[in-house]
């Protein structure tokens, strides 16, 4: 199946099941903005507890915050992002769509890549066992001249980039043949910058009014609050501090679902280190998130490292853990070596000293921050991404099951009376009344048991619980298992012990230490 199809399919999955809705849908919605479900939210919800347990509970020098949206406009004045958070847009005249320059570029590149590693993968079946891929890499014509062509337009894109040179952009795109997507012409505009904040105003009269800023991230909350952290919590260099909550940008071309948006959130973490230690400390965090992403079992594959052609003018190292989505590779975190920037800005900007005073060198100096930083709802795609799965059975049907973590799936355990009557759904009441303050239930007696398994599999519930007539005799329950739809008989006394040893987030954690 092409991965544009599978695409359209968990897009479809998440309306279907309450995973995600087009927000205002009644009033025919909202561009790029989404609501989540009732089984959203609770995927959503783990994905962020795995998150803050693996930063405030396995490291004892990071803590949490949680800063206002609202914020003195001066602050995004001293961060750059009044003069410097815009886009490189272009338009193509016949479509009337608009584009990211360099993300053309990007996709043209990947293109290349793909070329690339078919002739590999060709080769590789071609000569079996005996094939030396890196030899072929540099041996064979085709790949070499696709790797030259490759290394021209990265070299060309890295300096416009970097020089913010439109002109030149717009020129890579025509010299490369970039077409529109959807009018197929290559009738571009000049690029032009857009800036992605959105502004607002507060104050109770138009004359007294201030205008403000929604953030467009959550990094300069902690920022400004850094020495407020440092002195109640008499944190010593190195700390950190994570922080979840909502950021908007002005995001003008808006789209493959819930991976770009307009409203967002972010977990985000700001790691403070000496000066000069900052490039060891950022080898170091791309490694620990790095396992973090691999731990969830989506297929070690499925993830690599891009490091970024233009910096940000506060970094000194910047990479990107990318996932393979439907639609290609794309990015679910950032780690950047932020150096001294934020916290020299806001020094300036504000007249307050921003200095850490370290007692073990008996100095004062600016610390260099260390950030990681992913989007909940990217990490939310992601997840079900690798999960999304079709199965063909024995008996010839077919299956939709999310195979995700036991710790993370919405629902832990669903609990089925086999039939509405002799009693069944009392007892299975009563086990409800066991497990439910501990795990997320849920209770089913419409349909068949095989209609109510796989709506169970469709939202990724990984163990379901039925409830036959022997249950009233033995009080034993057959308990069953998501991915591989075998069956165990257990008694009810061990229910309990049996669900929360796999759903357990313990599972998770244990594996990044």
């Amino acid at each position: 199946m092409a991965q544009e199809e599978v695409f359209k399919k968990i897009v479809s999955h998440c309306k279907e099941y309450g995973f995600v809705f087009p927000s205002s849908e009644i009033y025919d919605g909202l561009g790029a903005v989404y609501d989540y479900g009732q089984n959203g939210v609770e995927l959503k919800n783990n994905i962020k507890k795995y998150w803050w347990d693996s930063m405030t509970l396995l490291n004892d020098n990071i803590v949490g915050i949680d800063s206002a949206i609202f914020m003195h406009p001066e602050i995004w004045k001293a961060s750059g992002h009044v003069d410097a958070f815009n886009d490189p847009l272009i338009d193509n005249r016949d479509s009337k769509k608009r584009y990211r320059a360099d993300t053309l570029i990007e996709e043209h590149l990947a293109k290349i890549d793909e070329k690339i590693d078919k002739e590999v993968e060709k080769a590789a079946k071609r000569f079996g066992e005996a094939f030396d891929e890196q030899q072929f890499r540099s041996t064979n014509a085709r790949v070499l001249e696709n790797q030259a062509k490759r290394d021209d337009i990265h070299d060309r894109f890295s300096k416009a980039l970097n020089a913010s040179d439109f002109e030149a952009l717009r020129q890579l795109i025509i010299d490369c043949e970039i077409v529109c997507p959807i009018s197929g012409t290559r009738n571009w505009t000049e690029v032009r910058q857009f800036n992605l904040m959105f502004s607002t105003e507060m104050g109770s009269t138009s004359d007294g009014a201030m205008k403000i800023y929604l953030r467009p991230e959550t990094a300069q909350g902690i920022f400004v609050n850094f020495l407020n952290v440092q002195k109640t919590g008499r944190m010593k260099i190195p700390f950190g501090i994570a922080q979840i909550g909502k950021a908007f940008r002005n995001e003008i071309v808006a789209r493959q679902f819930v991976f770009r948006m307009r409203e967002f959130e972010q977990m985000e973490m700001q790691f403070f280190v000496r000066p000069g230690e900052e490039l060891g400390w950022f080898a170091q965090w791309k490694e620990t998130r790095m396992k973090w992403h691999k731990s969830l079992g989506m297929g070690d594959h499925k993830y690599r490292f891009h490091d970024h052609d233009k910096l940000a003018h506060y970094a000194n190292a910047a990479t990107d853990i990318e996932f393979e989505m439907p639609f290609g590779f794309k990015e679910v975190e950032g780690i950047h070596s932020r150096t001294d920037f934020d916290l020299s800005q806001h020094e300036k900007y504000s007249g307050k000293k921003m200095q850490y005073f370290d007692p073990e060198l008996n100095q004062s100096y600016t610390p260099y921050v260390i950030e990681t930083s992913i989007g909940v709802d990217r990490m939310f795609l992601s997840l079900l991404s690798g999960a999304y799965c079709e199965e063909t059975l024995d008996d010839g049907e077919t299956r939709v099951v999310l195979k995700l973590p036991a710790a993370l799936a919405p629902v832990k355990l669903a609990v089925l009376p086999l039939v509405r009557k002799d009693g069944l759904p009392d007892k299975a009441t009563e086990i409800m009344q066991l497990l439910r303050f501990d795990f997320s239930c849920q209770y089913d007696e419409k349909d068949s048991i095989g209609k109510r398994y796989r709506r169970q599999d469709a939202i990724g519930t990984p163990y379901c619980i039925t409830i036959d007539h022997d249950t009233l005799t033995d009080n034993c329950v057959t308990i069953r298992f998501r991915d591989t739809m075998l069956q165990e008989r257990v008694p009810v006394e061990q229910l309990h012990g049996i669900v929360a040893e796999k759903v357990s987030m313990r599972n998770l954690l244990q594996k990044l230490t």
